[in-house]
């Protein structure tokens, strides 16, 4: 009876809300725009709790493609801070409340899960706690959570297409905006290297981190692109999103960035080239080319211009000299947390006036976590390669069978997804030699993404029978 007249009752005291809140914020703001933002509140509120996966996917997308930065027309509009709220709400709602979200772990969620962990006990004993505290607080507290929330919340082939598209088409507006600038003088670099949103303070306003930002989208628009049975939008995509993500990573000039599109453009060629002395010859050449068409010989650190070793290579050599210093002294915990800049005055064996970054990934988590932290780092990074080779296989392996027997194949974005991520892992893992990305974002969402390909193959391909008809 009381469940009867509170369900009867429940509208009415909605709309009585709603109108009271209309009328106070009336009072407090007389303008027509206060009725219409309070009206789509429950809109939003629905949007939010039946759409989980795609709040998430945009709030990561915003925070690492940085798209507010990019087009600074929405920079005020708080975009990032509204939808993590409605992420971190949406899978509070679906994992604590509803249960409709399942939750599993696998042993590479357990390695990630140590790492975490020993960041956090490395901000406890960092040297300069307040940056690191800083740094967790506004950046790498939400890359750990939405690590997790991507690998659970990635379930359907739906859901692997979806990312896959909005990646590339995020990397395409970028790689847009980069020409762009490049093509008109705007906030370059050194006068040859393209940069994004330098005058507001942008990462992207580094070269370096650009080419780490267009790198990224590379591998899953190649997969788009070369991937049978995707629809013709989504080829489309990736015809347009390869040459111009290309062209774009040349234009920073980012001896990190090349490596890693030679590394994705190797991953797709070695899987589909037989001959691997063919494979090796073409990969020399186009490293050659790449390098030559980068101009990297024209850069004003790092170029021709400079005798023996250049003094970006030196500026490197220095900085990972630091960070084993620093991993030495702390060889448990290292320095903390984005501590690396600010030690880099007490470790560096050559001090020139001013602190560097240690350019590169093995090194800046080496100084940053000590020794214990590198050997788990790697230990993600070998399971995430072996997990992710292991899925793609399998998927091929099924396509095989099913293409021999004349049978409908997997959904094509399952297989795009594979692909994609082992690619984005592999030059992920070359360019890290000279980009920085142990507590960035593109090494967490590939982890996830490859645990979710994972799940989906362990729950799908051992139970899907040889003479199935259907897509999955």
């Amino acid at each position: 009876m009381i469940f009867n007249i509170q369900h009867q009752h429940i509208q009415p005291l909605l709309v009585f809300s709603l109108c009271m809140v209309i009328g106070i914020l009336w009072k407090l703001i007389p303008h027509p725009a206060v009725v219409i933002a309070i009206g789509l509140i429950p809109l939003a509120i629905m949007l939010t709790l039946n759409q989980p996966f795609l709040m998430v996917l945009l709030f990561v997308v915003f925070s690492f493609f940085r798209i507010h930065e990019v087009f600074p027309q929405l920079y005020h509009f708080k975009i990032p801070l509204l939808l993590s709220m409605a992420s971190l709400g949406a899978l509070l709602w679906h994992v604590g409340l509803t249960r409709k979200v399942e939750t599993y772990w696998r042993p590479e969620l357990t390695a990630i899960s140590v790492f975490f962990v020993l960041v956090i006990i490395g901000i406890v004993m960092s040297g300069n706690r307040p940056i690191a505290i800083d740094y967790f607080k506004n950046i790498y507290w939400k890359i750990a959570l939405m690590t997790f929330a991507i690998a659970w919340l990635t379930r359907t082939a739906r859901d692997f297409g979806l990312a896959s598209r909005l990646i590339t088409f995020s990397g395409l507006l970028v790689g847009l905006v980069a020409l762009y600038n490049s093509a008109n003088s705007i906030g370059l670099i050194e006068g040859t290297r393209v940069t994004i949103g330098r005058s507001i303070g942008s990462i992207l306003g580094d070269p370096n981190d650009l080419a780490l930002v267009l790198m990224f989208p590379m591998a899953f628009a190649v997969s788009l692109l070369m991937t049978q049975g995707m629809g013709r939008f989504t080829k489309l995509l990736g015809i347009i999103s390869v040459p111009i993500l290309f062209f774009a990573v040349i234009a920073t000039q980012s001896r990190g960035g090349l490596l890693g599109i030679l590394a994705v453009f190797g991953v797709y060629g070695y899987r589909r080239i037989q001959s691997k002395s063919l494979f090796i010859a073409i990969a020399v050449i186009a490293a050659m080319v790449m390098f030559i068409a980068a101009g990297i010989s024209e850069r004003s650190s790092g170029g021709a211009a400079e005798a023996g070793i250049d003094a970006s290579a030196m500026g490197r050599l220095y900085a990972w000299e630091a960070a084993f210093g620093m991993a030495l002294d702390n060889p448990l915990t290292g320095v903390g947390i984005d501590n690396f800049y600010s030690n880099y005055f007490f470790y560096s064996p050559h001090w020139d006036g001013l602190n560097h970054a240690v350019h590169s990934t093995w090194f800046g988590v080496l100084a940053e976590t000590g020794f214990l932290g590198l050997a788990v780092f790697i230990t993600i990074i070998i399971l995430l390669i072996r997990t992710a080779v292991r899925a793609l296989n399998k998927i091929e392996q099924h396509h095989k069978q099913c293409h021999e027997q004349g049978h409908t194949h997997l959904n094509p974005a399952i297989h795009a997804s594979a692909q994609a991520v082992l690619a984005g892992l592999i030059g992920t893992v070359v360019s890290g030699t000279f980009l920085t990305q142990g507590f960035t974002w593109p090494i967490y969402i590939l982890a996830a993404l490859v645990v979710a390909v994972a799940r989906w193959v362990d729950l799908h391909l051992p139970t899907m029978p040889q003479a199935n008809t259907g897509k999955r």
